[in-house]
């Protein structure tokens, strides 16, 4: 069963930004990118690095910790780790790629709510 819950207010959130939330024992990464809110995990699957201290990007954030990059829009990947050649090929050997968990964002007002 999907639970909507709301994990903050429109006006707590600039374009452009984004912030860690905890909501229901979950880590979440919300941001607002040209007026949208994404929903996704906080955490980089290669090394939990905390994806709310990276780099954002129009829709794309960048680990702090290796450089991996995520789109907010569906949780894929755009570059597994910062590396190139024999290091990149070896790191994606031991490590595989992996999407984070996006979830559905819902605007009601001026609550931003989320389905867990």
């Amino acid at each position: 069963m999907v639970e909507r819950v709301e994990v903050s207010k429109t006006d707590e959130l600039r374009d452009g930004t984004m912030k860690a939330v905890n909501v229901s024992g979950h880590e979440v990464l919300l941001a607002k990118v040209g007026g949208k809110y994404y929903a996704t995990g906080s955490r980089c699957p290669h090394m939990g690095g905390k994806l709310s201290q990276g780099k954002l990007e129009g829709t794309v954030v960048t680990c702090p910790l290796h450089g991996s990059q995520f789109d907010l829009r569906d949780g894929q990947v755009v570059r597994w780790l910062k590396k190139s050649g024999l290091l990149e090929a070896l790191s994606k050997t031991l490590k595989p790629p992996k999407p984070i968990v996006t979830y559905n964002v819902k605007v009601e007002g001026d609550r931003i709510l989320i389905e867990i």
